[in-house]
């Protein structure tokens, strides 16, 4: 048995370029890092140039499936307000396209066997969206692949007045279109933002699902669940109205993003649900919960 983890890494630069490292574990508590060098990192001049973060993984057949968040130019330190206004990235032409001129994040897709070479494949969402946060199912359903996203689109003017995730089928993975609405933020913790985690899970009772909201209040980053349908992912059978995990330990409430627990990782291993979380934008962790027992509360306590 082995845990295999892409982790999120930069070093204590100016410019604050991103990479992701590989770690491997026997027992999912203890990872050992495989390499002094990242094994996915921004591409030399392309579009993910800027920074490679938030990896999320799924297994297809014989590959493995990485959406991956990316921007065309380094973001610097983004934590602290005097780097931040420094602009690190170059002046696009004024006719540039506006994920130039914002430095826009989007959501790209490769594709690995190895976890050490990499075909990329493009982005899947479009910069005016501000969306890193696409998740693909780890199986069709009925015929088609299945993704999770986290589209800006709330307030005056946009399909929805809060914030919200969103989903989509298609038959080709990097052709997708226009998602339909499947939940928005009810309570003050996922008042500011609300986004998929981590890849769904399929159970007895339906996918489950791990997502991140963050309230206008504290700007906590926190963590809920959801039980969709397995046939009809759309349809919500239950969902957690309180946080699962939020920040409590020095280390997730200090750091440089304070107050914040973001997974991008699950696995279920002999009944134990394996949850990998950011902490604090600073330290990887790992959370764990008997499977049976989430989805019995879920279906038991938070049905809809």
């Amino acid at each position: 048995r082995e845990f295999v983890m892409l982790y999120r890494a930069a070093g204590d630069t100016e410019m604050h370029h991103i990479y992701l490292g590989l770690a491997k574990s026997k027992d999912g508590f203890h990872f050992e890092r495989q390499s002094d060098k990242p094994v996915f990192a921004p591409s030399v001049d392309g579009p993910d140039a800027g920074g490679v973060e938030d990896p999320r993984l799924i297994k297809m057949g014989d590959w493995y499936y990485l959406t991956y968040a990316a921007r065309p130019y380094a973001p610097g330190r983004y934590w602290s307000y005097e780097a931040l206004k420094k602009r690190y990235w170059i002046n696009p032409p004024p006719d540039g396209p506006a994920y130039l001129k914002m430095n826009a994040t989007v959501t790209h897709l490769a594709i690995t066997q190895d976890f050490i070479h990499y075909k990329r494949l493009g982005r899947l969402t479009v910069p005016r969206d501000d969306d890193r946060d696409v998740i693909l199912f780890p199986e069709r359903v009925n015929g088609q692949f299945v993704r999770l996203s986290r589209p800006l689109r709330f307030g005056p003017g946009q399909p929805c007045a809060k914030p919200s995730i969103w989903i989509a089928y298609s038959d080709d993975l990097l052709e997708w279109p226009e998602p339909t609405l499947l939940m928005q933020g009810e309570t003050d913790w996922e008042s500011k933002k609300i986004g998929g985690s981590c890849p769904p899970l399929r159970t007895d009772q339906g996918w489950l699902h791990l997502y991140h909201g963050v309230s206008e209040q504290d700007k906590a980053y926190r963590v809920g669940a959801v039980l969709l349908d397995l046939d009809n992912p759309s349809k919500i059978i239950a969902r957690t109205r309180q946080p699962i995990l939020e920040p409590e330990f020095d280390y997730e409430t200090k750091g440089i993003y304070n107050g914040c627990v973001f997974p991008t990782g699950n696995v279920v291993v002999d009944g134990t649900l394996y949850v990998y979380y950011g902490a604090a934008d600073k330290y990887i962790c790992v959370a764990t919960a008997n499977l049976k027992e989430l989805v019995d509360y879920l279906v038991n306590k938070c049905r809809r």
